[in-house]
């Protein structure tokens, strides 16, 4: 009988509590298609729409709110961007049209990222050649 270590004390490559391999697959699968549906929706995105995938992220979320606009720290959050990083894509954007920052009436420190007419329209010619991809990539449910 073989005795495996455990615990703090498991010597390198030794995993106390290692997941079967199956678990193993199934997260490296799902990062690989997760890479290959990325790197075609930068590739489609760009060339179509002059957009990369964080960049018609913001503008989905913004298309789908029903106000067209999204506080800067929540929009953020639900786009996995830190917020100096939205910061920068929100300048990049705002600079070709397609968003406006406005400042929030109850909080003076509030920001607010706002979808323009033009950035709505980017969107929704953007959105087609986004679902296509996650179509073509992705198995149906």
């Amino acid at each position: 009988m073989s005795v495996t270590p455990a615990g703090p004390m498991a010597g390198p490559g030794e995993a106390a509590d290692c997941p079967p391999d199956d678990v193993v697959g199934a997260w490296r699968d799902m990062v690989a298609c997760h890479a290959r549906v990325c790197a075609a929706l930068e590739h489609e995105l760009g060339e179509e729409h002059g957009l990369g995938v964080s960049d018609f992220e913001v503008l989905d979320r913004l298309a789908e709110s029903p106000t067209r606009q999204w506080r800067a720290q929540d929009l953020a959050e639900s786009v996995h961007l830190s917020q100096s990083a939205l910061s920068r894509l929100v300048d990049r954007l705002a600079k070709n049209g397609l968003v406006e920052r406005c400042a929030c009436d109850m909080d003076r420190r509030g920001i607010f990222v706002l979808l323009t007419e033009a950035g709505s329209r980017r969107h929704a010619q953007a959105a087609a050649t986004h679902r296509a991809v996650l179509a073509r990539l992705l198995p149906a449910r």
